[in-house]
């Protein structure tokens, strides 16, 4: 998937302008590197067009995850962004869906267990039956 199709999937899903959708896609993708180990960081970045690897370039000190939960997470995501958290979690799920179609399968499930099970509510629908897969 290129980056203006990322990103016009991303403004459909959330229903906010292409410009808006940037800056959320941008907020959701630096949380998630705070999130990730450096390691999954490198992967998911490898599968993501070049304006968005340049988002998830991992430092020193994001090579361990940081272990936050989902509320703390739509809140990292909020601030970024400077939104209220309604429309972070909104962002939050758009980018996840997104991802879901850009990314491998394999990926994606990689991904998902680094969540613990309090985001089974922002991920779920990414999950959902129907929604197109990338295969390797």
């Amino acid at each position: 998937m290129n980056y203006d199709t990322f990103i016009d999937q991303v403004s459909q899903r959330s229903r906010v302008p292409s410009e808006r959708a940037v800056e959320l896609t941008r907020a959701v993708l630096e949380t998630f590197a705070e999130r990730l180990t450096g390691g999954e960081v490198l992967d998911l970045a490898a599968q993501l067009p070049k304006p968005l690897q340049l988002v998830l370039k991992p430092s020193p000190s994001t090579e361990q995850a940081d272990r936050f939960g989902a509320a703390e997470f739509v809140a990292r995501v909020a601030l970024r962004a400077d939104v209220q958290e309604p429309a972070a979690r909104e962002a939050v799920r758009a980018v996840f869906c997104t991802l879901r179609e850009a990314i491998t399968g394999g990926e994606f499930d990689d991904v998902a267990t680094q969540l613990p099970r309090d985001y089974r509510g922002l991920v779920e629908q990414a999950m959902a039956p129907g929604v197109p897969l990338r295969h390797a």
